[in-house]
């Protein structure tokens, strides 16, 4: 039977390889913060000291890492991922990082015969626990074919855009519009409840027309009710909008809305909000 492994327990990671568990695949973990393990040990799971322990024990492993540094790090590190890389070995990285750190460790892997794959999701925490994220892969065909009944698991879309890089520019550009979106949604209500208008009213006038949406319709629930759960949290949305303009920068193409929204996040972050969802960007604004 092939054997899996999972690096990275944060709220993401959790819920995945919660349900790849529930699915029934043995499952072998890794997270850098002891003790987040408990849960999904009793479901089955095997703990491992290093992601080099993984990869050496494992088919298929799996990575949501908070960002390009840990990605890096789990890769290249003192027992990292490429440590225990061999023939055929598979990697399949979920995190949200910029293309080039996921070519530099595709192409580390590769040169070892081992296969990768990056998968970065669009979702948060719900869809993470319901496995009804959309997944955005790209890299080697032969991995995402092998690893598609695992991804299934995961999520309710799952494309294959071609080379590596191509699903991390495309996540950059997915989450750089939700940025945006939730950082407008917030000024408007902001400048509504200035205004002496009920933000109930603004939420039903918003859902009952062309504004429709379901960004707006869960986190407008949450700022009525004055909270910030984290399901997304903001310090990861501020990272991504810093992505986007790295992104931009590359390519010579001018992104003025996302440079003034990253201002706005970089504040939120300031203020000490990092850890809670992104949609409390409200709290700067109000």
């Amino acid at each position: 039977m092939k054997q899996f492994g999972f690096l990275g327990l944060g709220i993401m990671g959790t819920a995945m390889a919660r349900n790849l568990l529930q699915a029934g695949y043995p499952v072998t973990l890794w997270n850098r913060t002891p003790g987040k393990s408990g849960e999904l040990e009793q479901l089955g799971a095997t703990l491992a000291p290093t992601p080099a322990a993984v990869m050496a024990r494992c088919d298929i492993t799996f990575a949501m890492l908070a960002d390009p540094a840990a990605a890096r790090e789990v890769c290249f590190g003192d027992d990292g991922v490429l440590a225990a890389t061999t023939t055929r070995k598979g990697y399949v990285d979920f995190s949200t990082v910029d293309a080039a750190t996921s070519q530099d460790i595709s192409a580390a892997l590769t040169a070892r015969g081992g296969r990768y794959l990056e998968a970065p999701v669009s979702g948060s925490k719900k869809p993470a626990e319901e496995g009804s994220l959309i997944i955005l892969a790209a890299g080697d065909r032969s991995l995402f074919d092998e690893a598609l009944p695992c991804l299934e698991k995961l999520g309710k879309k799952i494309l294959h855009l071609g080379a590596v890089g191509n699903g991390a520019r495309m996540k950059i550009v997915v989450n750089m519009i939700m940025g945006g979106m939730l950082a407008a949604f917030c000024e408007g209500l902001a400048l509504g409840e200035k205004g002496e208008l009920n933000l109930a009213d603004i939420l039903d006038i918003l859902d009952a027309g062309a504004l429709a949406n379901p960004l707006f319709r869960l986190k407008g629930a949450g700022i009525l009710a004055d909270s910030y759960s984290t399901a997304f949290p903001l310090k990861h949305m501020q990272k991504d909008l810093r992505l986007a303009l790295d992104l931009g920068d590359r390519l010579a193409q001018p992104l003025p809305c996302t440079a003034a929204v990253n201002e706005l996040f970089k504040g939120a972050r300031r203020a000490g909000l990092g850890e809670e969802d992104f949609s409390a960007l409200f709290k700067t604004l109000r």
